[in-house]
């Protein structure tokens, strides 16, 4: 029992590590090559943060963990919503300027009414996978074309200050590029075997743990950056960061651990997950979209999102061990 939680903590640091230096390394080599501010805020950094989901989801459906897979993914979507943007709001409420962000806010909703229907049947099918990586090829040609297009938006705007202060010389972002990605993968596999282990350990299902430890340890680096974004007032890179990740998750996290093995999934996603994150979303397209102006989050909004993440967390722990 000592050695998997050991493995545990050491896989949830260096994943936290590596995801920071893999994104910063990332966005680095990207501005380098003269990629648009826009486009690394959009791809680059909202996308790069959901690097430890995917490959946590990847290695747990090779070892055939379906709920650690599906939980870590669908885990860290509500662990974004509920708990870092409740978290990040209630230091400072946050205000939704990027017309870009609000076009993604009813995709997001769309792609969570998909992936609800598609689980319904009691199965992600490889077909199912398949179709969510379609998707997500078809979102990337999409976010491409608004990076490319779109350079006066607020969000673009506040990515090129960010990059002004974090950008590093070409040789470092390389080493840190790929550095991150080979400790990403090692603590991946450190972090899946210790969660496995534990859970079988105290007679848990996968899945709880994949909602609760690993969905909390992979979205660490979207809280990171969101507390960051929002404390230097880049309230558009904050949500961007959690709209992008969601995405990021729901389409390609899954859409790779499907096509990698079919995932059984149990009455609990369909009974308990995939309501509250449809909830969750719905919530956070109707607080943030701004359909009479700027969206915006208050600090009212996000201590309930933290008190519905609390009540969550506690009815998760308490059907599993009450």
């Amino acid at each position: 029992m000592l050695l998997p939680s050991l493995a545990l903590v050491l896989g949830l640091i260096l994943l936290i590590v590596s995801a920071d230096r893999f994104v910063e390394g990332a966005a680095s080599t990207a501005c380098h090559f003269g990629m648009p501010p826009l486009l690394i805020g959009m791809v680059v950094v909202g996308f790069g943060t959901s690097a430890p989901e995917m490959v946590v989801s990847a290695f747990a459906a090779f070892e055939e963990s379906p709920g650690i897979a599906i939980g870590n993914a669908y885990g860290s979507n509500i662990t974004n919503i509920a708990l870092i943007l409740g978290f990040t709001a209630l230091i400072s409420p946050i205000a939704v300027h990027s017309q870009v962000l609000r076009k993604e806010l009813p995709i997001l909703t769309a792609v969570t009414a998909l992936a609800t229907w598609q689980v319904w049947d009691g199965m992600l099918s490889r077909v199912d996978a398949a179709i969510l990586l379609f998707l997500f090829a078809g979102l990337m040609i999409w976010t491409i074309r608004q990076g490319l297009h779109k350079s006066q938006d607020t969000l673009g705007v506040e990515m090129a200050q960010e990059l002004k202060t974090t950008t590093m010389p070409i040789k470092r972002a390389l080493f840190w590029l790929a550095a991150g990605l080979i400790l990403l993968i090692i603590s991946s596999r450190i972090l899946v075997w210790g969660a496995v282990e534990i859970a079988y350990s105290f007679g848990v299902s996968d899945l709880i743990i994949g909602l609760t430890i690993v969905a909390v340890g992979t979205s660490l680096p979207e809280l990171a950056s969101a507390v960051i974004a929002t404390r230097k007032g880049e309230h558009d890179i904050a949500l961007g960061n959690v709209i992008g990740s969601n995405l990021f998750n729901t389409l390609a996290v899954v859409g790779i651990a499907g096509t990698i093995h079919p995932i059984s999934i149990g009455p609990e996603v369909l009974g308990h997950v995939m309501p509250v994150l449809a909830v969750l979303t719905l919530s956070l397209f109707a607080i943030g979209y701004g359909f009479r102006g700027p969206g915006r989050i208050n600090r009212i909004e996000g201590i309930l999102l933290l008190f519905f993440y609390a009540g969550y967390t506690v009815y998760l722990v308490s059907t599993t061990f009450g």
